[in-house]
């Protein structure tokens, strides 16, 4: 029988947008459900990397899995600013007190993401696992998830073992990659795997919204490290993409390769897949056809006479969930039985509280988070209801030729139309839908064949999710050292 093995299992995760004036403090991270612990943090994620990592770990004889008090993601979403330097310090600490008080541990799992950006802490997962390395002692194994949208160079895996990153934007895979950190963390531990790594940051940065994997020259990056893994067992290839709203000093792409003892092999893997990306760097960046708003939602009214529908129109660059630009234009071109989900706006929502459904609505909506979002936007029409969701309370407007406006209190990301029916409305409804999305949205309404047409809007200026990054001010990353905005020198091609 192998000796019994104790794993402890910890998450911190944020897509902190660093150009937004909001921080993320504790009250964030703070609601029913969160922080959590034991069995409530192992189930919190079914389908994701928690839920593949406890899946796998329960499939080993002799393995307990032990879930620590961990903090789940913020209330906001993605759609808020700095993390606190009090933040990280209160929940790490926290972490860290259970990791000592249930240990000892023979393996440690941090569920992350990647791309938090934490006051006056450069690199914040790579010094919690700094962190967790000074309680555990240099011989337990550390293993991280990530999303491919993380800003990650060498620093984790110089305090970490093993690091799983997801390849697919949609994020089909992170169950997978959970799995995979169960396993091989389950093998370091019992010695048939020795892990060794090789690391390039590759000089690119890109705008999350020409990132989907769904089409070449993304999916054959993909397929490259996808290859890799296949020729060559016990070799894990993580791309990194990079999230340039995190202004820190390791944005931009990034290639990891982790593999049994072999050293060269990493090197090798890691030189062949920076040198792809390289060669690809145009084409990259130019894989995606984005309109300027309204020449979208004219193509949204010939798509819906064509019999082209349903449409989405996916506002890629509204990073505050704020913006109006998108719902200003299909109010002045009068499109018709669209669903618009949603704007940010928690004080339009509170102005309608107490009114009957039916009830006349006159209301300027959005604005307010900056520039970006644009000026607020007036909707005539009528309150269809008031939506109490948990925590929060929602508002659903009814304005147009059968239009309806949804109001949530933060950043909400549309990607599955299920979700329409969660609100109380019917699929049929609706022709198009307007919805806040960079490539998310793809999973429910591109993959699945639900809607034929696809158009992606640019706002009038390069605002917060700008294409051209160059318009945003960046105090940490210096742009003239990635390509397109530089001409950097790339040795490792």
């Amino acid at each position: 029988m192998s000796k019994p093995i104790r794993l402890a299992v910890m998450q911190f995760s944020h897509e902190t947008v660093t150009f937004l004036p909001s921080e993320t403090g504790i009250d964030a991270f703070t609601y029913p459900g969160s922080p959590c612990a034991g069995e409530a943090l192992l189930q919190s994620d079914p389908r994701g990397y928690i839920g593949g990592f406890v899946q796998v770990a329960r499939e080993f004889d002799g393995v307990e899995v032990v879930g620590l008090e961990s903090p789940r993601w913020p209330k906001t979403g993605s759609g808020s600013g700095w993390v606190t330097g009090e933040a990280f310090e209160h929940f790490s600490a926290r972490m860290l007190a259970g990791l000592r008080a249930q240990g000892p541990f023979d393996g440690v799992y941090l569920a992350l993401h990647g791309a938090m950006a934490v006051r006056g802490i450069a690199r914040p997962e790579a010094e919690l696992a700094r962190r967790v390395r000074a309680v555990v002692g240099p011989r337990v194994p550390i293993a991280g998830t990530f999303d491919p949208h993380g800003n990650e160079d060498e620093a984790f895996l110089d305090q970490a073992d093993l690091a799983f990153a997801v390849k697919y934007f949609p994020h089909y895979d992170s169950h997978l990659q959970g799995q995979r950190a169960a396993r091989m963390l389950v093998r370091t531990i019992r010695g048939s795997y020795r892990p060794v790594h090789a690391v390039i940051k590759v000089p690119i940065i890109s705008a999350t919204v020409v990132q989907w994997t769904g089409a070449s020259p993304w999916s054959d990056l993909v397929q490259r490290a996808l290859v890799w893994e296949a020729r060559c067992p016990d070799a894990f290839v993580n791309v990194f993409f990079g999230f340039p709203w995190s202004d820190v000093p390791d944005g931009g792409m990034c290639i990891q390769v982790i593999t049994n003892g072999d050293a060269g092999l990493a090197g090798r893997i890691a030189r062949d897949m920076a040198g792809f990306a390289w060669r690809k760097r145009k084409a990259l960046l130019e894989s995606t056809d984005i309109r300027p708003m309204a020449e979208a939602v004219a193509a949204a009214k010939v798509a819906v006479r064509q019999g082209q529908a349903p449409v989405v129109l996916a506002d890629y660059s509204d990073r505050s969930g704020a913006a109006g630009w998108l719902l200003r234009e299909i109010i002045a071109q009068d499109l018709g039985r669209t669903l618009v989900a949603t704007i940010a706006d928690a004080g339009a929502i509170e102005a309608l509280r107490g009114q009957r459904p039916g009830a006349a609505v006159s209301l300027a909506v959005g604005g307010g988070a900056g520039a970006s979002a644009g000026a607020p936007v007036r909707v005539e029409g009528r309150l269809r209801q008031i939506l109490p969701r948990g925590e929060q309370t929602w508002a659903l407007v009814e304005f147009g030729a059968g239009n309806v406006l949804v109001l949530s209190p933060w950043l909400v990301q549309v990607t599955d139309p299920a979700w329409v029916h969660e609100l109380g409305l019917e699929l049929s409804d609706f022709s198009v839908f307007a919805i806040k999305s960079r490539v998310h949205f793809r999973r429910g309404f591109d993959d699945s064949g639900f809607a034929p047409t696809i158009l992606l809007v640019d706002p009038p200026e390069p605002f917060m999710g700008t294409t051209g990054l160059d318009a945003l001010h960046y105090e940490n990353l210096d742009l003239s050292q990635f390509y397109p905005y530089g001409e950097p020198k790339f040795p490792a091609a």
